[in-house]
């Protein structure tokens, strides 16, 4: 039988928080991610979300870390890897759960976690490079620069297609071709860099793998 009670609201915590400004993220964008948007979402005031986070900047370490659970939970890394197919694995996974949220390299990019859940994966690709021939700060060195050029490669890609399904205005690739017909070779670039982002991503990181692997000898 019905009390004609309100069911009691979840307590007001740091995942509720960070929950919700995933969730509004994909209508507002980042720039439009205010503490005050999410609190008229959570139904509180403002100021009870400072009783979590002291700024912005707090709240979205807490949204990079709950993108990094998502992403990684229920995935097992595979003993059997190789480090280029680590390299491969692990970037091909962080590119696609950036481009699940609007902006979501931007919250990424920058942001400390803020606990060890990243730990463990670390520690593991790190055993894998080391004992591949890697010295740490070269195992270090190339994990980071393949995890930049993706961070890097989805900002860009999101300024097109903030998600999959959209793509901004002034992004035309045969408006552009028109525009730039006295550049004929920067005209036909367009289709390279404004087009089929999967495969171009893919192929800039075989570069970045044959880069590591040239300049450290390691296969």
């Amino acid at each position: 039988m019905s009390t004609g009670r309100p069911a009691p609201r979840a307590p007001l915590d740091r995942k509720r928080v960070a929950d919700t400004a995933l969730a509004l993220l994909n209508e507002t964008g980042l720039d439009g991610l205010t503490l005050r948007a999410i609190a008229k979402e959570l139904d509180v005031k403002a100021p009870a979300l400072y009783w979590h986070f002291k700024d912005k900047q707090a709240l979205l370490d807490e949204m990079a870390t709950e993108m990094y659970r998502r992403m990684v939970a229920g995935a097992e890394l595979d003993p059997a890897d190789t480090w280029q197919e680590r390299l491969r694995k692990a970037n091909h996974g962080l590119r696609s759960a950036l481009l699940a949220y609007r902006d979501g390299a931007r919250v990424f990019s920058g942001s400390r976690f803020t606990g060890t859940d990243h730990a463990g994966e670390m520690e593991q690709t790190l055993r894998l490079l080391t004992g591949a021939g890697f010295t740490l700060g070269q195992a270090v060195r190339a994990a980071a620069t393949a995890y930049s050029y993706t961070i890097g490669f989805v900002i860009e890609e999101q300024g097109v297609q903030p998600l999959p399904d959209e793509r901004r205005e002034g992004y035309d690739v045969a408006e552009r071709a028109r525009l730039l017909a006295d550049f004929p070779l920067s005209a036909r670039a367009g289709a390279e860099i404004f087009a089929d982002y999967g495969d171009h991503f893919g192929e800039g990181l075989e570069l970045v793998i044959a880069g590591i692997e040239a300049r450290y000898g390691v296969s």
